[in-house]
Parts: C-alpha cells; sequence; structure tokens
C-alpha cells in the first residue's frame, strides 16, 4: 500500500474512548453501525484499515525514537528504552475480527518498531505475538470484551516498568522464543496516533491525530511538529503551567519556548534544524485562521522568525564541542520548578 493511499484511510481507523482513544477501523464495527457488506469485502476493508493504522504508528514511532535517543545526553533524565509499540485486539470493537484480520492467535501483538532500535535488532517485526513480559502472562491481565485499552496501557508501563529497573526486559513470543532486550538511553515520552487533528503532548506522551495535515508532509516536517510537542514534555511546560494557573501569557510563552527548541532537538536526530522553518511556512499561510492565531499562540510568521533564530545561533556554535547541547546553550523563558520530566508524567499519572 502506498503512503497516499494509507493516509486516505486514516481517517476511518481511530474511533474516541475514554481515557487515551484506540483504533476502531470503521469495517471492525458492529454490523448495525454501518451499511451491510459482504464478508470477504469486510475483512479486506479492515485488513487495510489496519495496514494504515500500522504505518501511522510506524512512521510517528520511528520519528520519535529518533528524537528521544539523539537528544537523551541532554535530557534532564532518561529512562532505557527498546523502541516497541505493541497492539491489543481488546481496544477494537471486535476483538476477534481484528486478530483474525492480522492473523494472530492472542490479543497481543508487535504494532511497530523503530529502526535501529534494540527490539528491531532482535529481530521483532509487526505481527510477532508476545505472550510474557518477564514472568508476567499478557493473559494475566484482564480486559473487557472489547474497547478496552488499559490493558495495553499496562502492558508499556510494565515493560518500561521492567527496563527502569533491570535495565532490560524479557519479552516471550507466542512459539516459546524469549528475548531478553537491554535497554538504550531515551528521554521519556511514548508516541501515540490517536483518533482527532491535533498534535498535542500530556506531560508524558506525544499524541498525534490521524487526520493531523502533517501527515502528507516530508518526515523532516512532520518531525519538526513531533519536536515541538515533545519540547513540551521535557521542558516540563505541563507542571509549570499547572503551577501558575495557566494563564494565557504563560502559555504563550510556553508554546514560543517549544517552538524555539525545535531545531535543537531536530539537530541531535540528525534533522535539518530548519524543518521547523518549512513547516511553519507551509502550514500558516493555509491554518492562519485557527491554531496559529490563537492568543496562546504567536502567528505563524513570529514563529518562523522564532525557529530562525534558533537555527541561525545553532549555527554560530557548529565548531563547538558540544554544539547542539540545549541543556547549555538554550536560553528557557519557562522554569520546570525543579520538578523536570518525571514530575509531569507523575501529575499526568495521578490525574486519570
Amino acid at each position: 500500500m502506498s503512503r497516499a493511499a494509507a493516509l486516505a484511510l486514516l481517517p476511518a481507523l481511530l474511533a474516541p474512548l475514554p481515557g487515551p482513544a484506540a483504533a476502531m477501523p470503521a469495517s471492525a464495527r458492529a454490523p448495525d453501525e454501518g451499511a451491510a457488506a459482504a464478508p470477504d469485502s469486510r475483512a479486506g476493508a479492515l485488513a487495510a484499515d489496519l495496514a494504515a493504522l500500522r504505518a501511522a504508528d510506524h512512521r510517528l514511532l520511528a520519528i520519535g525514537w529518533r528524537l528521544v535517543t539523539g537528544n537523551a545526553p541532554y535530557c534532564e533524565q532518561t529512562w532505557p528504552s527498546i523502541g516497541l509499540l505493541l497492539q491489543d485486539t481488546a481496544a477494537f470493537a471486535e476483538p476477534a475480527a481484528v486478530s483474525a484480520a492480522l492473523g494472530i492467535e492472542g490479543p497481543v501483538a508487535v504494532q511497530a518498531v523503530a529502526p535501529g532500535s534494540p527490539a528491531a535488532a532482535a529481530g521483532l517485526a509487526p505481527g510477532d505475538e508476545i505472550v510474557a513480559i518477564g514472568d508476567l502472562p499478557v493473559a494475566a491481565i484482564e480486559a473487557a470484551p472489547a474497547r478496552d485499552w488499559r490493558r495495553l496501557a499496562r502492558l508499556h508501563e510494565a515493560i518500561e516498568r521492567a527496563l527502569v529497573r533491570d535495565g532490560s526486559v524479557a519479552l516471550t513470543l507466542r512459539d516459546g522464543t524469549v528475548l531478553d532486550l537491554a535497554g538504550v538511553p531515551a528521554c521519556r515520552s511514548r508516541f501515540e496516533v490517536i483518533a482527532g487533528k491535533r498534535a498535542v503532548a500530556d506531560g508524558r506522551r506525544v499524541i498525534v491525530g490521524r487526520d493531523f495535515p502533517a501527515f502528507g508532509y516530508d518526515e523532516e516536517e512532520l518531525a519538526a511538529v513531533v519536536a515541538h510537542e515533545l519540547a513540551h514534555n521535557l521542558l516540563a511546560h505541563r507542571v509549570w503551567l499547572d503551577s501558575r494557573g495557566r494563564k494565557r501569557r504563560d502559555v504563550r510563552l510556553s508554546e514560543r519556548e517549544a517552538d524555539r527548541l525545535i531545531p535543537w532537538l531536530l539537530a541531535n536526530a540528525g534533522y535539518d534544524p530548519r524543518a521547523g522553518v518549512r513547516f511553519m511556512q507551509r502550514w500558516g499561510p493555509r491554518h492562519g485562521g485557527g491554531l496559529f492565531r490563537k492568543r496562546t499562540h504567536d502567528g505563524w510568521d513570529e514563529r518562523v522568525e522564532a525557529i530562525e533564530a534558533e537555527a541561525a545561533l545553532l549555527d554560530r556554535l557548529a565548531a563547538a564541542p558540544g554544539a547542539a547541547d540545549w541543556s547549555r546553550h538554550f536560553r528557557r523563558d519557562t522554569t520546570s520548578g525543579g520538578g523536570g520530566i518525571y514530575a509531569a508524567a507523575s501529575a499526568d499519572s495521578s490525574s486519570r
């Protein structure tokens, strides 16, 4: 399937659910939710929807992995990561139909693997079934019959706990193979594709809606969007804003600061630091009546100037050791309040 074809299918992929959205392809809905379709046709549509969702997840994870590992030397705190995203059929309206379309026996399989990650080096691939994480069987984590995203969240949390505790995690595959994967340092953030048209950060995740227009942009421009949202997490903006009552001027300051960090994060991930400039120049004129003209954000042309100024600073520092070390050279407009990324994650977790 071409990328264009996959993107054309994205609007049907996800449906809003309580908490983090989970995937529900239109072809996986109950029969009374849409027009009747021949079984073979419906199965084919479901398989295509799932392939498109997997393509979007892979694209976002691949970009996110480059950003969090490339910037790990400069993050306030890091954690071990293996570059793996799982999928749970219980998150869909018809788990059995999804399992059949994916060709898996159980409910949990690999959804995406970041290129160059420990998961990729171990040979994990989309569709590989995971039956246990360490000594925790997947079947021991109860899930509702359908549309339950919480088990998937617990599975990822189990992997993260093992990596933080031991530096590695053992994954048991359906055929009995046990893979012991050692994590590598990464800035703390997950990356998820969900329903909607927005790209947001919640302190512990970078979330990009399936209908966000930048999915149709080139990789570096999409990476600039992801870098902006990642910057919110790395700079603990959620904690800072909550501590100050989320005043409009503070939100605008945090948005400006996230824009300014884009070139630094891109440079350390091997992307063009000026990809953020190109994104704003492409996006702004077409969407100037929306996000980029809110009082909580500068105008798109002002954002271009702010990003370009940071890229120019990187140019001047290019010959110096640690030129893109934003922990030393980046000027903060906000303060983290001493909490850092783990405080942001804790604040988000406690609010659920």
